[in-house]
C-alpha cells in the first residue's frame, strides 16, 4: 500500500473560489472609477462655470453702472468643449444698491443634464 504524504498547498477549488471573490472586488473597483470620473468632471464644470460667473461679476463691479446693460446674455465655449450660457440681469431693489445676478447654465455632455449656476452682488448706486 501506497501513502501520499499530506500536501500543505491549496486545492484547485479553493484557487477558484479566490480568483471569483477577486474578480467580483475588481469589478466593483472599475464601477466606481467610472462613478468617480463622472464626479470628477461635473465638479471640473461647476468650477468652470463659477469662475465665469466670478469673472463676469468682477468685470461688472469696476464698469461704471450707467454703461453696464439692465439685461444680457451671451455664450462661451471654453477648452472643456462645454458651452456656458450666461446672463445678467441689473436691478435696484434699494434706492441706494444696485442688485447683479449673473447666471450660467450648461449642460453635461455626459449625463445629458441641466445645470445652472447663479451669483448675486450688491453694489451702491453712484
Amino acid at each position: 500500500m501506497i501513502h501520499f504524504k499530506k500536501s500543505n498547498g491549496f486545492t484547485l477549488i479553493e484557487v477558484l473560489v479566490a480568483l471569483v471573490i477577486l474578480a467580483i472586488a475588481l469589478l466593483s473597483l472599475a464601477g466606481l472609477m467610472v462613478s468617480t470620473t463622472r464626479n470628477n468632471s461635473a465638479g471640473g464644470h461647476l468650477t468652470e462655470a463659477a469662475t465665469l460667473a466670478q469673472d463676469t461679476l468682477e468685470r461688472l463691479r469696476v464698469s461704471p453702472l450707467g454703461y453696464i446693460p439692465v439685461t444680457y446674455s451671451n455664450s462661451t465655449t471654453l477648452n472643456s468643449g462645454i458651452t456656458y450660457m450666461w446672463s445678467w440681469v441689473v436691478s435696484q431693489p434699494v434706492s441706494t444698491l444696485d442688485t447683479i445676478t449673473i447666471t450660467v447654465n450648461w449642460t453635461d455632455p455626459i449625463r445629458l443634464q441641466s445645470h445652472t449656476i447663479t451669483m448675486v452682488s450688491t453694489i451702491p448706486t453712484s
